[in-house]
């Protein structure tokens, strides 16, 4: 089964669900326990879970690419080229996915258990802290104390600069409500050679 679970305020995630008309489980995660339970970093990300309830794959991102840095920012145009690899990305991360649902365990796609514990990235004291003031920041912002949250939310992201997930509910959006202006890529700018959507070890990608 997939379930896909936006971590995001309803009013902002609610239009875009709507217009996917998907024929799966889609949940709306405000307070980012998903994220704060597998230590996702960004969107979209994906973990596969078996059905006796082991990871099967740890978080990863789950076939996008870096290919939007590239992008004319006044016309959000992205070359022909830039397109193309964005769309053989995401086909290859599906078909992988489709694979380990016909075969199972027997997909060339699954990690055994010594595998998957290896690529587990797991949270420090650091980025567990982040994670109680985001939680914090969000029941003050319930309570109307926007300045107090937006405290919290800036310490949040302090304390864990690798999350999107964490930096974005504070930040700016822009008129399609997503965190996508000028501050937003100052701070993809900011990453140099570094990636904003972390590679993954799957052949093909």
């Amino acid at each position: 089964m997939v379930v896909t679970v936006a971590m995001d305020v309803p009013e902002a995630a609610r239009p875009w669900i709507e217009a996917a008309n998907p024929t799966y489980p889609c949940l709306i995660d405000r307070s980012h326990h998903v994220a704060d339970l597998y230590n996702m970093v960004n969107v979209p990300q994906a973990t596969w879970i078996d059905e006796a309830g082991h990871i099967v794959r740890p978080p990863e991102n789950a076939g996008s690419s870096d290919a939007f840095r590239q992008m004319d920012r006044v016309t959000k145009q992205m070359a022909p080229e830039q397109v193309a690899e964005r769309e053989r990305t995401k086909k290859t991360y599906i078909a992988a996915v489709r694979d380990w649902v016909l075969k199972g365990p027997a997909s060339e796609f699954v990690y055994d258990a010594a595998s998957a514990r290896a690529r587990l990235s797991l949270p420090d004291a650091a980025i567990a802290e982040a994670h109680a003031h985001f939680r914090l920041a969000q029941h003050l912002l319930g309570r109307g104390k926007r300045d107090a949250a937006a405290e919290h939310f800036s310490h949040a992201s302090r304390l864990h600069p690798d999350s999107w997930c964490i930096w974005r509910q504070a930040a700016q959006k822009d008129a399609s409500g997503l965190a996508a202006g000028p501050e937003f890529w100052a701070r993809v700018d900011a990453l140099g050679d570094r990636p904003y959507h972390r590679p993954i070890d799957m052949k093909g990608i």
